[in-house]
Parts: C-alpha cells; structure tokens; sequence
C-alpha cells in the first residue's frame, strides 16, 4: 500500500467486493436473441422466476441486483459477453459473443 506521511494513498483492496455494472433490459433482449432463448429459458438457466425476468427487462428488478446477477451468469454460461460504454468505437452498451473455442 502506497503511503505518505503516514497517508494512505490507495485503498485496502483485501476482501472488497467489487460489483459488475449493471445491465440493462435492452441488454437482456438483446441477449436472449442472441442465444434463441424465450423468457422461461432464460429464467430456467438464472434458476428464477419468468415473471423476474419480465420484470428485469422492463427494468423492475430487486435493490440488491441478485436477479440481474443471476440473470447475467446465466448468460455468461451461454457464451455471451455485456458490452459497458465504451467497450466498442461507437462507445455504447451492448452485447456479443464469446468467439468460439471449439475445435
């Protein structure tokens, strides 16, 4: 840890927990499209309810994200990949895929 004069200049980062942006309803359409999931797929892989994921994509979610969270591990396991802004030259949030790495 950096320090001055007794100082620190830089957090403590031991045991913190960092959140992942979160995503968007958009995001959710665009990436149940990608994979060719209805809304009971999705909410069979997040293991929750349709009606948490009706509600995420109209942007209703709990306050403390675990559906999102469940939602976009889900979709990790799927292969896809939430773009932040800024993450592509047009500079807007989105979604992808993971390049395939199968032989």
């Amino acid at each position: 840890m950096l320090t001055k004069c007794g100082i620190s200049l830089l957090p403590e980062t031991t045991g913190m927990n960092y959140r992942s942006p979160m995503i968007s309803g958009r995001q959710i359409r665009a990436a149940r499209a990608l994979v060719g999931w209805k809304q009971r797929e999705l909410a069979a892989a997040a293991g929750i309810s349709e009606i948490s994921i009706k509600n995420a994509e109209r942007g209703l979610v709990d306050s403390r994200g675990s559906t999102l969270n469940a939602i976009q591990q889900a979709f990790d396991r799927a292969g896809v990949i939430f773009l932040d802004n800024g993450d592509t030259r047009s500079g807007g949030p989105g979604v992808r895929l993971k390049p395939d790495n199968s032989p």
